[in-house]
């Protein structure tokens, strides 16, 4: 081995090792069922689901990075796509529906961090209590009744949205591609990027540099609010439809994408390459268990198998450095 590909191995050894769990998941799924891994319909409907906790996933580990933790997306994204499909089907405008929801799910993160930051509460206890905040708050105003947004089915906003590339490649998974690119040049090279490093691994230390930690936190619970309530919408553009529990399901998937994808529980240390395949590892799981064999009563015991394994090799892995 040169000397060359020995220091990239060692610095993106991580990275190496998620997609290596990737690539032998791949492999099982094609033994076990080569039928159906080989088939292109399997793959597009992956492209077209894994976009709805992906986008989150990616935008979570900022917050992550740092040392703390949102419980509250899911709600976040219920309310704001009620916002969004409430003020679709009144107004008819794209735009006031889309402004309206991401300024609610901004406003929802920027709760969030002041809650954090200046009342002083841990993350984990306030974004408990939004959770259950924004989620009763959409019962309330729904009521339990759905809201359908036909009207939008062939529009341009729609087809951008979630529309075919090429008649083939869902429109959503370009835009995971997308925000995923974005953020991971914002968290490896922007100053930013730098200041939520810093303040994760060590935040005293980042405040005696100058870094204003309150603001690194409060920007980073504010723009997962905006990326949950942006990931609401292409949930709700590719089934037409509103329902009240809208987000539910997305705690467990998101965050095990996330710990999968190698960023660190503790805080400083984390990669949006990784919390990408973590994405497409566990979007891929479900499918690929009942696949092989398994029935879907796996499911979720793997999920909690596999977030409990990282946590505890990236726990390992950090005392052995210390």
């Amino acid at each position: 081995m040169t000397p060359f590909s020995s220091e990239f191995f060692k610095y993106y050894r991580l990275q190496v090792s998620i997609f290596s769990i990737l690539v032998g998941l791949v492999i099982i799924y094609v033994v076990g069922n080569p039928l159906a891994f080989t088939s292109f319909p399997l793959y597009r409907a992956f492209m077209s689901t894994m976009p709805f906790f992906g986008i989150i996933a990616i935008s979570a580990t900022l917050v992550i990075t740092l040392g703390e933790i949102d419980l509250s997306f899911p709600s976040v994204v219920g309310i704001t796509s009620l916002i969004f499909g409430s003020a679709l089907v009144e107004t008819e405008s794209f735009f006031i529906a889309f402004i309206l929801s991401v300024s609610v799910g901004m406003f929802a993160g920027l709760i969030n961090g002041l809650l954090v930051t200046k009342v002083g509460i841990p993350s984990i206890v306030a974004t408990i209590g939004t959770m259950f905040f924004w989620r009763g708050l959409v019962n309330v105003i729904a009521k339990g009744k759905g809201i359908a947004i036909t009207l939008v089915e062939g529009s341009l906003h729609h087809k951008i949205f979630v529309g075919r590339l090429f008649g083939y490649i869902p429109a959503q998974f370009i835009w995971f591609i997308i925000t995923a690119i974005v953020i991971g040049v914002i968290y490896r090279i922007h100053t930013f990027g730098n200041h939520v490093h810093f303040v994760g691994d060590n935040q005293e230390s980042a405040r005696m540099m100058g870094i204003n930690v309150d603001r690194v936190k409060i920007i980073a619970f504010v723009q997962l609010g905006f990326f949950a309530s942006f990931a609401g919408i292409f949930t709700m553009y590719e089934m037409l439809y509103f329902w009240p529990s809208q987000g539910s399901g997305l705690l467990m998937t998101t965050l095990a994408a996330v710990f999968v994808g190698g960023t660190s529980v503790f805080g400083g240390k984390g990669t949006i390459f990784g919390t990408f395949i973590g994405v497409l590892i566990i979007g891929s799981l479900e499918a690929g268990i009942i696949a092989v064999g398994l029935s879907g009563f796996w499911v979720q015991f793997i999920y909690g198998l596999m977030i409990t394994l990282s946590v505890t090799v990236y726990a390992f892995l950090l005392k052995k450095k210390t």
